[in-house]
């Protein structure tokens, strides 16, 4: 994918969020959900499983490098909004007495193929 692709930014999420997916998958992880969103609270991108840990994934990605890497666009109020949203999740699903963890995983759409970077226990 590159910068003068006529996709929308909608589209473009779609398909950094699929390689997140396939990625994890390649992985070992086992996909539980997808676009969990709690009311006005947020949403949580990928909600996943490695062995007996729970893990709630954001996915950022940029077409840009001028602007920075993606893990830089997560403010204090967005994590906030991902823990909230997890919480939430665990309540809705009655999830409970399991060892959870956030991840991000960050992708560059620019200049050839995708870079992913997974930063595990990010925050």
């Amino acid at each position: 994918m590159n910068r003068n692709s006529n996709l929308s930014t909608h589209e473009i999420g779609a398909y950094a969020e699929q390689l997140a997916v396939d990625y994890l998958l390649e992985l070992g992880y086992v996909i539980i959900e997808r676009n969990f969103f709690y009311k006005k609270v947020g949403e949580i991108d990928i909600v996943t499983r490695i062995a007996s840990t729970l893990v709630f994934v954001e996915v950022r990605y940029r077409s840009n490098p001028f602007y920075g890497p993606p893990e830089s666009t997560l403010s204090r109020i967005k994590l906030h909004r991902i823990r909230r949203t997890a919480e939430a999740w665990l309540i809705c699903t009655r999830t409970k007495n399991i060892e959870i963890r956030f991840d991000v995983i960050a992708i560059d759409l620019h200049e050839g193929a995708p870079e992913i970077r997974h930063l595990i226990n990010a925050f």
